[in-house]
């Protein structure tokens, strides 16, 4: 088994959810850190989904979580979210184009 740690990264989020990752077959993934950005000079609120293929399910890790003008929110990190392949987390903002994402997971395969 490999261990590879990798990033993902999305820019200019839209309103409705944006796929960040997508864990791959024959892989687990763990997340290790995930850093939102605000990049807009007005508040924006922002979402995280977590899509479970085998259950065909959507989960919310944060919904409309308020992040001020031009800050960062880092979140997920100190937890231990299990990606199976198929597996994937998405992303929406409240105003397109006001947010950009960064991923920490580590891939085991």
């Amino acid at each position: 088994m490999a261990n590879v740690f990798k990033n993902a990264a999305l820019a200019d989020v839209n309103t409705s959810y944006d796929t960040l990752y997508t864990c791959p077959g024959a892989t687990t993934a763990v997340v290790l850190g995930l850093a939102i950005a605000n990049k807009n000079g007005v508040s924006v609120t922002a979402s995280v989904q977590f899509s479970d293929s085998s259950a065909a399910a959507d989960y919310q890790l944060i919904e409309g979580v308020l992040l001020p003008s031009n800050t960062t929110l880092e979140t997920l990190e100190g937890q231990k979210y299990i990606l199976e392949a198929g597996d994937s987390l998405k992303v929406k903002a409240g105003i397109a184009s006001s947010l950009d994402v960064i991923l920490g997971i580590m891939e085991i395969s």
